[in-house]
């Protein structure tokens, strides 16, 4: 099953449209604790080891499987849309089946030259956050007992 590809502006309204949709954000805590998507839940797909070194995080499907539905709609996003895709192909083997990639993430997708090629959640002036709350990484690895 091909996963679902919105931009910034379309997972919006897709999160407007089906209030049960939830928005995962696989961002890294950091990432998220300096702003995120209203209502978010953050649950990092890898760990930055340092420039250019991601490490995968072991317990991200056990973490989302604890703490999300699996027949929950989830728009999955990340910086720019690398991240999450990669996120939506784990969530997808681990049966989840209404996946949307959000292209474009929290910062915007960049062409090889560094210009913005779609705008991110932030630059497109949707609603965004820095509460953490139960939403954030160590609440809901908590809940799921890790």
């Amino acid at each position: 099953m091909a996963i679902k590809q919105a931009e910034p502006p379309q997972a919006y309204d897709t999160l407007r449209a089906n209030p049960g949709a939830i928005y995962l954000d696989v961002r890294t805590e950091a990432e998220f604790a300096a702003g995120h998507p209203e209502g978010a839940l953050n649950v990092p797909v890898v760990f930055i080891k340092g420039p250019g070194q991601m490490e995968p995080n072991p317990e991200f499907a056990a973490v989302v499987e604890q703490a999300i539905p699996k027949g929950v709609k989830l728009v999955v996003g990340c910086l720019a849309g690398g991240r999450s895709q990669r996120a939506c192909e784990i969530l997808e083997g681990c049966g989840y089946t209404d996946l949307t990639n959000v292209r474009g993430g929290f910062g915007g997708a960049r062409d090889a030259a560094g210009a913005v090629v779609v705008p991110g959640w932030r630059d497109a002036g949707l609603p965004v956050s820095k509460e953490l709350g139960d939403r954030c990484y160590s609440a809901l690895r908590a809940k799921a007992g890790r």
